[in-house]
């Protein structure tokens, strides 16, 4: 494998883990990057458009309080400016009352690299299974007192988008 080949597959694997943040962060600028115009999101219960996607997720995610999307097992066979690939992913929906929701599956994209930037062509998302999840009887204290707020945030207001991350006055 050679330094090219090795750029192309990072760099591959950042436009998965971007698009994992932007869903997280209800960031639809930077979920809108991963995509080229043209590209065609087979995604479950919906089918269509990268924008009309990003404004179906948005409806399908609010109801959660707040959601991680973990991108796991990745493989990738590069074929010139063409990639074939199959990410494995969790999804975990966080509710106030519960339960919770879980969904484990695989997106199957197509990436195409146009004028040197990899993106998502076309992708078929594989749900392989929903689960709700109970909230725990005992949940652990929260590290936050009741007049101080917690840091996660699903905007740009988040920590992670301060450079640098701004951690809390000790106590």
């Amino acid at each position: 494998m050679d330094l090219a080949e090795l750029a192309d597959r990072y760099t591959i694997h950042q436009v998965l883990l971007r698009y994992a943040r932007g869903l997280d962060r209800l960031d639809n600028e930077l979920v809108r990057s991963c995509y080229w115009d043209d590209a065609i999101e087979d995604h479950g219960h919906f089918v269509g458009s990268p924008d009309d996607f990003i404004a179906w997720a948005d409806g399908t995610t609010l109801m959660f309080e707040t959601t991680q999307h973990a991108i796991l097992n990745h493989v990738c066979d590069l074929q010139g400016d063409e990639a074939f690939c199959e990410t494995y992913y969790h999804f975990s929906g966080v509710t106030a009352e519960g339960p919770n929701f879980m969904s484990t599956g695989r997106y199957v994209d197509h990436f195409c690299r146009r004028d040197g930037e990899w993106r998502i062509a076309n992708r078929v998302t594989i749900v392989e299974g929903t689960y709700d999840v109970p909230k725990a009887a005992h949940a652990p204290a929260s590290p936050y007192s009741a007049d101080e707020p917690s840091q996660a945030r699903r905007d740009r207001s988040d920590v992670s988008y301060h450079r640098p991350p701004l951690p809390r006055r000790p106590r």
